[in-house]
């Protein structure tokens, strides 16, 4: 029999798990403690559980923390990581060191149903949903420390919903994996730590916002409306204009932060009529726009712009009041970079 595991599952849940077994409740919140804020990988690490407890408990359940299958180390310090799932399948996540500051990029999917025309995982097509266990895996089972030689790693600060997959397209078990990081049980982060990156999935984009108070990130890429439909399908269904409308109903001038993600390509989306035109869709709504070197992918016919290009949209949008950067790439090198998660070594 294949064992459940509990990783994903909330404290109330571990407590009805501890009940179901004949355990008091309590049982179920060192659980919880154990998983989540001690970072045990097995029962037989949790010193407060009675050995009959263990035992009930190995019966039908396991911890299910899943080591990676593999990694790949950038040059400028990006790992990526390859992570096991069910069905046989595998995912990426991506640990991006700067300074005091460690993000992982996670996956929510096992490839995509967006089918964005400039993204490798878009090509791969849509395998599986991610359950909360797999991927909360990839955030609490990213090896602590380096290998023998290497450089010490820096804890995880950030956690990005940027890799494989649509997060939205799986809301209920990224807003799962959102609680267990935020919720005092849990991990106990701040939401400001967390960014959500969505095409501007409807209704599920609402939820978000309503239900946590992270960051969001939306793939715009073109406020042409037109181009944006034939780059990305998400267009056709869920229009560029309705998301800002929806979003332009949020304070986003405090703490919480949006941003809008806008991959660059050599004469489609580089010149100054685009960027008017994605001052005008901006309008008064607060946010920054971050801007995204193109990483070529094998078969597709774009280019990336120059970084004179890069610098003169940057300056266009500083100009009229709109917080504009230039995102550094990282991880090129190993296929770890915005749009390339493909499983490819």
């Amino acid at each position: 029999m294949e064992k459940i595991p509990l990783i994903g599952l909330t404290e109330k849940e571990l407590q009805d798990v501890a009940k179901s077994l004949g355990m008091p409740a309590f049982v179920g919140r060192q659980i919880c403690q154990w998983i989540y804020q001690k970072g045990a990988t097995g029962f037989d690490e949790m010193a407060n559980l009675s050995k009959k407890n263990k035992a009930l408990l190995e019966e039908q359940y396991c911890v299910g923390r899943v080591k990676p299958s593999g990694s790949q180390k950038s040059s400028d310090g990006t790992v990526k990581y390859l992570f096991p799932v069910a069905g046989g399948r595998q995912i990426e996540s991506v640990y991006i060191p700067d300074k005091e500051r460690a993000t992982l990029c996670v996956s929510s999917q096992a490839g995509c149903k967006m089918n964005c025309y400039f993204c490798a995982t878009g090509k791969m097509g849509f395998k599986s949903q991610l359950t909360a266990a797999e991927i909360i895996n990839q955030i609490l089972s990213i090896p602590p420390a380096p290998a023998p030689g290497h450089e010490p790693m820096t804890p995880l600060t950030n956690v990005v919903f940027m890799g494989m997959g649509e997060p939205l397209d799986n809301f209920g078990a990224v807003k799962r994996v959102i609680d267990i990081l935020t919720a005092p049980w849990g991990l106990a982060w701040s939401p400001k730590r967390i960014t959500v990156s969505t095409v501007g999935k409807l209704p599920e984009l609402k939820d978000l916002l309503d239900k946590t108070q992270v960051h969001v990130a939306i793939s715009v890429h073109t406020a042409d409306m037109r181009e944006r439909a034939a780059m990305m399908p998400a267009q056709k269904a869920f229009p560029l204009q309705s998301v800002m409308q929806l979003l332009a109903g949020y304070d986003f001038s405090h703490q919480r932060r949006l941003s809008l993600e806008y991959i660059m390509w050599k004469g489609v989306n580089d010149d100054i009529a685009h960027a008017n035109m994605l001052i005008r869709l901006i309008g008064n709504i607060d946010c920054r726009v971050n801007l995204i070197r193109y990483h070529a992918i094998e078969g597709i016919d774009l280019k990336p712009c120059t970084e004179e290009r890069m610098i003169m949209f940057r300056n266009v949008l500083n100009q009229h009041g709109i917080t504009a950067t230039i995102r550094a790439s990282r991880g090129e090198d190993i296929m770890a970079a915005c749009g390339m998660l493909a499983n490819k070594k």
